[in-house]
């Protein structure tokens, strides 16, 4: 083709550069630029034009091209010169460094952010800070900052550098509010993050953090939310993860004395700690403080985990400090490093089988007895008491009421171990919790007016064995980009379609029922979990199966046997269950779900802590009302649910800021960039979706009414009275912007992505800036009604001239008409006078005759006088006598006549001898004139014969169009119940296809997922069989066979338009090309033509959705109204134009660049031409001629990438009026411009 540089599909790097160098079968030959890649075919839909893909931008709306791949190479381009933001439109894409960027967050970029419009500045997460309290300002309304992004994407961070931002610049006169409300994250990471395969500092709880401003918009106050803590990590982690970042805090940073009192060692040491990572965070200069007796073998062998962020040894201290600035006293302090250490020595509580017990129960083993003595102390319980909890727990009967007899049920020794764990959990919940409302309760809260809130939740996560933890965060990432879609995708077309902006609509995955599956109230996961929960004899394989066969044959749901990893293949149906999110399919085990969705502990436990003599301990396990004869039953999950409600009813009612956080490698390394997983990251954020969206659309946008409000007061009369849609119309003209950067709804004025500069400028309360506005209104508007005067002077001008045109046409529109009534009514008179004055006309002839003649001269001009005055009274007669008859006058007329022939035959005799030696003289002179009239009375026989020819050949030609266009009429109508149910199948065939494709990108990211998971746990990936197609056979495939299967019909349809005798598909673009121009087989040759220009019209479709967004129509191959036409499917007509045919066709162009103004009437009426020569069914020569451009002249086989690539049928042009015209009219203007003379494949010689 045109071996323009491409962007193509690649597995690894998501995207790779390449050249478009050829079509087969309809699939791109792309050559890439790095010799390492291979040559491919793929679909089209697979290639991206590329531009200067060498460059970045700061935002990727500004991108030449906008799709995925060059949204993804900008993002990739910029994080290698540490450029780690961007936007889309007003959407922070973040990308995790893994290093420090030098003065990236220092207080002179905070300082430089304040006050700035998006596009200023460059992309930064305070950026969207300080746009976050602009809008509460302005709009006088609460803000969100959802932080989103999978484990690792660098969301804690993102998070902390938007409170600094806010508590930095507005908190400075707050005192200790600000500082309060950031002391908050080093306790809360310390306590809710830990470290896992995929993020050393990984939040394992969700935060809302609230900052509240009064009406100066000062700081006032902070509330933290919290969501969803991740329990079962005090009891276990995963080899290489470790439990929360506190636990080695106190091992490592912890003072002596304090560590002896609480019996701290290492990690090592402790059940809950030492079957996960157990080396410490630190660095060269902390680690020197670490003594033998605190360093585990581990750290001792493999050396200690460095990251930039965390350090174990220091953290202590800080952590430590912030409590003390929170305003913690010493003594609150402890008994929160009591429960910690109670949690870590509970832990080491070990249990073995009962020999004495009949009934199967356990005792703690002599090897534990130490840490029950030690964890009765830090709990304030009897160790006795402590113990017996442990073992067996106390039921009570109900059959005798409040007064049934009690039981004690020894417990198992898997049921000591989960009752312990399930202790510590619970303790380990209400310190958390208990954390949270103590910094909420330290922060000073005055009255608030706004707040701006900012949402930092677990990313979506899939491990190798996903439990309920994993549910409910991937649940919430769910809502969260429900949420996303609604307010960014959903509610953006809705309000475009309202205010009729004719933006096109952008599909996306709605993932509805994915989350119906989960939260519905009757039969969803969660009410089943709940069900199952409930029963006295609950069992997960029951729930399991229960949720399999409640909705079997849902889409988002399977079994694990149809899972991608082969581990998960290996479970039982009832164990476990896919679900396939936004994101990809997920496999979660059940086996502890009913357990980990209880948060109630047993009777005995319970009993024990809520007397306990530990003051601190016994409050947070205060006695709730419980209701009387049910099981002790608290749901996690609705608990959970009801929280996420009220969160999303939150920021469903404030405004709305993402942040999109993106994880460059799975090695959380720097300068790595991972093309296909981050392609994957942003396909599932919807940001390939906004880029789409976005393209077309208006992120920023002001009511008329308010805008124009908010300048009323600084109006002056003449502008008051204006009415606010043109008010907000002259403000952004008097701006200076151009009109593809607006568009005005009907209720509002919206602006494109990268102007939220002007729009900020006229969104600031500013008097000074409103009255330089009002001002610059004000002349735009004196400039723009003086333009139109002029405009209007010209008008009224050509108006007149108009009327005076038609006016002198009128009086000969007049005379004619009368001439013709008059003709109409004396048509015999006036036959009979003009005779008569012919007759007259012949006397004058006679009386020069007569003079010539030497004999008889008087009487024969006293003849000619009588025979005068009888044709005076004979058209006297004529004239006075209105009744008289055409026989009277046509007899008087042959009298008379008879008598003028008679004399003038005798003159005529008589000069005949006078003259005849006179003529001979002159016969040789005259001979010469005759000849030389003859000759031009043949010129204008032959002129007026060849415009006889034209105007005939011309009338076939109207002819011919109106018969084509009546056979077209008539086979339409014939054709109309056939067209209807085609049309009804094409419809039909394009939803499935639709579907078919959404299917065939969830099994994708299924399939991306279960890889990079694979990598991580060297696991191995099995492909599933392909989906089948409904009602077919055909398989999916990672080739070109995977196309739509037509139905019957429409392949018929189809067949009208193909080429049986030759199979071209694998023919090259270059070799159709030479059959064309060299062939003399005229079959092959239309063969060729008909594939080559099908390949044309495929490839000139994907340019134009990949088009420039600077030069939407700057390269139209021809008219508007053609390219139009050929949108409007016909059915082919049974009587083809043949296609030998030559036919020519010149219709008005105008292109877009050169398009009348009306504020410019220069511009008027310039106009050009567009020639055609079609060559049977398709163009051979084009020609377009312009008033200020030189004519553009393109011939087939040599500018085809140039010319009009539709058929002669699909233009349209057959049915336009006066568009055809001859060969020699074509030829004239194409020889004038310099063209050659034309060779028809017809004539070649074979």
């Amino acid at each position: 083709m045109d071996n323009q540089q491409v962007w193509v599909r690649d597995a690894t790097e998501g995207f790779i550069i390449g050249k478009f160098t050829d079509m087969v079968d309809g699939d791109a030959l792309i050559v890439p630029l790095d010799p390492k890649f291979q040559q491919r075919t793929c679909p089209l839909d697979e290639v991206y034009p590329a531009g200067e893909y060498t460059k970045d931008v700061e935002d990727n709306c500004a991108l030449m091209y906008l799709n995925e791949a060059t949204l993804l190479n900008n993002i990739r381009t910029r994080y290698f010169k540490d450029r780690i933001y961007s936007y889309v439109a007003n959407i922070l894409i973040a990308v995790n460094p893994y290093c420090p960027v030098k003065d990236l967050y220092s207080p002179k970029m905070i300082k430089s952010y304040q006050g700035k419009s998006l596009g200023e500045t460059p992309p930064h997460v305070f950026a969207i800070a300080d746009k976050s309290f602009r809008d509460m300002k302005v709009f006088k309304q609460s803000q969100s900052i959802i932080v989103s992004g999978e484990s690792g994407a660098g969301k804690t961070e993102s998070t902390k550098y938007l409170l600094r931002y806010l508590c930095d610049l507005w908190g400075s006169m707050a005192g200790p509010i600000e500082q309060k409300i950031l002391d908050a994250n080093p306790v809360l990471e310390a306590f809710g993050n830990a470290k896992t395969k995929r993020n050393n500092n990984s939040s394992r709880f969700g935060k809302f953090m609230e900052v509240h401003f009064d009406n100066k918009c000062q700081v006032v106050g902070g509330y933290i939310s919290h969501y969803l803590l991740e329990k079962s990590r005090v009891c276990l982690q995963s080899p290489d993860e470790r439990n929360y970042h506190v636990f080695y805090m106190m091992c490592a940073g912890a003072p002596p004395d304090l560590r002896a009192k609480l019996c701290i060692t290492k990690p090592d040491d402790f059940q809950y700690l030492r079957n996960g990572c157990t080396q410490y965070f630190c660095n060269s200069s902390s680690e020197k403080k670490l003594n033998d007796s605190q360093k585990t073998s581990d750290h001792t062998s493999k050396g200690c985990l460095a990251d930039p962020i965390l350090d174990d040894v220091e953290g202590f201290n800080a952590v430590d400090q912030a409590f003390t600035r929170l305003g913690l006293t010493p003594a609150e302090k402890m008994e929160i490093y009591t429960m910690v250490a109670a949690v870590l020595h509970l832990g080491n509580i070990a249990f073995e089988d009962n020999p004495e017990d009949t009934k199967g129960g356990s005792r703690i083993s002599g090897r534990s007895e130490k840490a029950v003595t030690i964890t009765a102390r830090l709990l304030g319980v009897n160790p006795e008491e402590l113990r017996q909890s442990l073992i067996s727990k106390v039921m009570q009967t109900s059959r005798g009421g409040i007064k049934g007899t009690v039981i004690m049920v020894p417990l198992k020794v898997y049921e000591a171990s989960n009752a312990r764990d399930a202790l510590a959990k619970a303790i380990y919940s209400k310190l958390f919790d208990h954390i949270v409302a103590r910094i909420n309760q330290s922060i000073p809260f005055k009255a608030s007016s706004y707040y701006i809130g900012v949402l930092d939740i677990a990313g979506f996560e899939y491990f190798k064995v996903n439990s309920f933890e994993q549910f409910c965060i991937n649940y919430c990432n769910e809502k969260l980009q429900q949420f996303f879609n609604e307010r960014i995708l959903k509610y953006e077309q809705d309000l475009y379609a309202k205010e009729s902006l004719n933006v096109p609509k952008i599909s996306y995955a709605d993932n509805q029922d994915c989350i119906d599956l989960i939260e519905a109230r009757t039969n969803g996961i969660f009410s089943l979990l709940d069900e199952e929960s409930k029963l006295p004899t609950h069992s997960f394989a029951h729930f399991t199966s229960e949720v399999h066969r409640t909705w079997s044959g849902h889409f988002r749901i399977t079994l694990p046997r149809t899972s991608k990893l082969k581990a998960h293949r290996e479970l039982r149906d009832d164990e476990g269950f896919v679900i396939r999110h936004y994101a990809g399919g997920v496999c979660y085990q059940t086996n502890q779900f009913i357990e980990k969705n209880n948060d109630a502990l047993h009777a005995s436990l319970e009993g024990l802590i809520q007397e306990s003599g530990n003051h601190f301990l016994r409050t947070q396990f205060a006695k709730l009302p419980t209701q009387k004869g049910k099981l002790t039953f608290i749901s996690v999950g609705s608990k959970f649910k009801t929280q996420l409600g009220e969160l999303m009813d939150k920021l469903k009612s404030n405004g709305t800021n993402f942040i999109r956080c993106i994880k460059p490698n799975n090695e959380m390394v720097d300068h790595q960039f991972d093309g296909g997983s981050i392609l994957g990251q942003l396909r599932c954020s919807g940001m390939t979706s906004v880029l789409q969206l976005m393209e077309n659309g208006y992120p920023s946008r002001v009511p008329f009414q308010e805008l124009y409000n908010m300048y009323k007061s600084y109006l002056p009369p003449e502008l008051a009275r204006l009415d606010p849609r043109f008010f907000c119309e002259a403000l952004l003209h008097s701006l200076k912007l151009s009109k593809r950067d607006f568009k005005f709804g009907i209720t509002r004025v919206f602006f494109k992505p990268g102007k939220f500069a002007e729009f900020d400028r006229i969104m600031k309360s500013d008097p000074d800036n409103l009255q330089k506005l009002v001002a610059n209104v004000k002349k735009w508007l004196v400039r723009s009604r003086w333009n139109k005067l002029q405009f209007c002077a010209l008008s009224v001008i050509k108006l007149k001239n108009k009327i005076i045109y038609r006016r002198s046409h009128l009086i000969v529109i007049q005379k004619t008409v009368r001439m013709y009534l008059a003709k109409k009514q004396h048509q015999a008179r006036i036959k009979g006078i003009v005779k008569m004055r012919n007759l007259k006309s012949q006397l004058g002839r006679m009386e020069e005759i007569c003079n010539q003649l030497r004999k008889m001269r008087d009487k024969s001009l006293r003849d000619i006088q009588g025979l005068q005055v009888e044709i005076d009274a004979g058209i006297e007669r004529i004239r006075r006598n209105e009744r008289i008859k055409g026989v009277e006058i046509d007899a008087e007329c042959t009298k008379l006549g008879n008598g003028v022939n008679q004399m003038m035959a005798a003159l005529q005799d008589m000069v005949k001898q006078q003259k005849i030696e006179e003529e001979q003289e002159r016969l040789s002179k005259l001979q010469q004139e005759i000849e030389t009239e003859k000759r031009r009375k043949e010129e204008e026989v032959l002129k007026r014969k060849e415009e006889e020819e034209n105007r005939r050949r011309k009338i076939e030609i109207e002819a011919r169009r109106k018969a084509e266009e009546e056979n077209r009429r008539r086979q339409e109508e014939e054709d109309k119940k056939t067209a209807l149910a085609l049309q009804a199948e094409l419809e039909t065939e394009a939803i499935e296809e639709s579907r078919y494709r959404e299917v065939l990108e969830q099994e994708r990211r299924d399939h991306d997922l279960a890889v990079r998971l694979a990598q991580e746990s060297n696991g191995q990936v099995e492909d599933s069989p392909p989906l089948p197609r409904s009602g077919s056979d055909s398989r999916v495939s990672t080739t070109n066979n995977n196309r739509l299967i037509r139905s019957e019909q429409v392949r018929n349809h189809q067949a009208l338009t193909t080429n049986k005798k030759y199979d071209l598909s694998k023919w090259k673009y270059s070799e159709l090309r030479d059959a064309i121009n060299t062939s003399c087989d005229i079959e092959l040759l239309e063969a060729c033509r008909h594939e080559f220009h099908r390949r044309l019209k495929v490839y000139h479709a994907w340019k134009a959705r990949n088009r420039r967004r600077t030069t939407m129509y700057e390269n139209e191959r021809a008219p508007k109204s053609i390219m139009e036409a050929a949108k409007s499917p016909r059915n082919p007509l049974k009587q083809q134009i043949v296609e030998s045919s030559q036919r020519f066709f010149r219709i008005p162009f105008v292109r877009p660049g050169v398009a009348p103004q009306p504020e410019n009437p220069s511009t008027i009426g310039k106009r050009g031409w567009w020639y055609a020569h079609f060559d049977g069914q398709y163009v051979a020569r084009q020609m377009e001629l312009h008033p200020d451009k030189p004519p553009i002249l393109l011939t087939a086989g040599i500018d085809d990438m140039q010319m009009c690539e539709l058929s002669l049928d699909e233009t349209g042009l057959t049915r336009k009026r006066g568009a055809e015209i001859l060969e020699h009219e074509f030829n004239r203007e194409w020889e004038r411009h310099g063209g050659k003379p034309y060779t028809n494949p017809g004539d070649r010689k074979k």
